[in-house]
């Protein structure tokens, strides 16, 4: 079940990198940002919220944590990410992306002292060498036309934001009902990205609300901010950091599915050939793990 859920975390996150750089132009990035997670409140407000205040004394106890969180994967990882797509190309934020899993290791063994197995790393090459193979249509020659920018940076931070994000999640406090803690998290993100979004608008960047824009907007928030973090935090906290990591491989994968089924694009031999080495990367660093492995 939990590989499931990561399964459906990247699909959502996938249509929402696709969707960021299409609107990229009619959308500025705090703006999306902004309204995104307000209309995730809005839809929380049915169900999340009432937890949160059941339990205010629990959060309370555990606000510093919910205050990270919060400015970590709400506020400034999706904030980067899409003040990034405005000046850099689908394909490097991809690659640039795609490093997560192993800055999650890295942050893994920092904090917690989590060492992955040779089977682990091993899988993470892998899927990653499946990425490279999608990214470069298979001509690992292309690597030397790539020209990184501001852009490709902001993606990076946005990388090591999430990791320190999803490591963070093994204090995940087990009293804390996980709706509660998701509309701790996005209070604390709106608060944070609401004077930098009042400073956008003084810079005169504000949109029109036209039927692209408002659904562009509500699957963000529906699908890659309440289900897809729901889905997220959910499956970290079962498996780990270090195993759910190597799922995030598959946003290529899905963004060229999207991309045939939407934009017209060809599928190709070394679209086929990426997506079989991700999924034996995958396979390698997920199934036939210890019990105590289970546990971290």
């Amino acid at each position: 079940m939990p590989y499931l859920l990561l399964v459906l975390t990247t699909l959502f996150w996938s249509g929402n990198f696709v969707i960021s750089r299409g609107m990229h132009a009619e959308i500025p990035p705090l703006a999306l940002s902004f309204w995104r997670w307000f209309f995730a409140l809005v839809i929380l407000s049915f169900f999340g919220v009432r937890h949160l205040y059941l339990q205010r004394k629990i959060v309370r106890r555990h606000l510093r944590f919910i205050c990270i969180q919060g400015v970590l994967g709400v506020a400034t990882f999706n904030s980067l990410i899409y003040m990034a797509v405005q000046s850099t190309t689908a394909i490097n934020a991809v690659l640039v992306n795609s490093c997560i899993p192993v800055l999650i290791a890295v942050c893994s063994w920092i904090m917690f002292r989590e060492v992955m197995g040779l089977r682990q790393c091993l899988g993470v090459l892998v899927s990653l060498g499946g990425v490279s193979m999608i990214i470069f249509r298979g001509d690992l020659g292309s690597l030397q036309e790539l020209a990184f920018n501001r852009g490709d940076l902001l993606v990076f931070l946005a990388a090591l934001v999430w990791s320190l994000y999803s490591t963070n999640l093994k204090r995940f406090p087990p009293e804390l009902h996980p709706f509660a803690y998701l509309s701790g998290i996005v209070i604390v993100g709106l608060v944070c990205i609401s004077p930098m979004y009042a400073i956008e608008l003084s810079l005169g960047r504000d949109f029109a609300f036209t039927p692209s824009t408002f659904f562009s907007i509500l699957y963000v928030a529906v699908f890659a901010s309440v289900l897809a973090f729901i889905f997220w935090n959910r499956a970290v906290r079962t498996v780990g950091a270090n195993r759910a990591g190597p799922f995030i491989h598959l946003m290529p994968v899905f963004s060229s599915i999207l991309a045939i089924i939407f934009l017209g694009e060809r599928l190709y031999s070394y679209h086929l050939v990426g997506i079989g080495l991700i999924f034996v990367g995958i396979a390698m660093t997920t199934i036939g793990v210890s019990r105590a492995a289970r546990k971290t």
